[in-house]
């Protein structure tokens, strides 16, 4: 009777194993699903026009380029701040090429992305242009 209980515990045991190790993988999976799904797909696209005034390199394990643009509504009044990421080296160049001047940054919103490891906001800057550029739309 010894061998009956513990050959039934030994399969209980082994069961109980392999339905974590299943739900530990259906969860790596889907977590990976998850982040690869607000990556790719785009909740809000918009531009933003004003002066980069901060432009730096941040990130435990993902290193991501973090910036706030200073947005002049109205002369006199005090500046509301965009802040943004930037992930792809041609748009940092784009945008660092623009420091110190009018320029319109391009964004793309994706949310339901993991805390800070993809970058500290929500919006990722695309592109960036000049203000002055001819192509670029006129702002007031």
């Amino acid at each position: 009777m010894t061998d009956a209980v513990q050959t039934i515990g030994q399969r209980t045991g082994r069961a109980v194993k392999k339905a974590i190790a299943w739900l530990l993988i259906l969860g790596g999976l889907g977590c990976a699903i998850w982040i690869f799904a607000a990556l790719k797909f785009v909740y809000s696209r918009g531009e933003r026009a004003g002066y980069v005034q901060k432009l730096s390199r941040k990130g435990w394990i993902i290193k991501t380029w973090e910036g706030e643009l200073a947005m002049v509504n109205l002369p006199g009044t005090q500046p509301e701040i965009f802040h943004f990421t930037v992930r792809d080296d041609d748009a940092v160049k784009q945008v660092q090429s623009g420091l110190g001047q009018r320029v319109i940054l391009t964004y793309e919103e994706h949310k339901g992305l993991p805390g800070t490891l993809f970058g500290e906001t929500s919006y990722f800057v695309v592109g960036a242009k000049s203000a002055d550029d001819p192509s670029a739309p006129k702002l007031p």
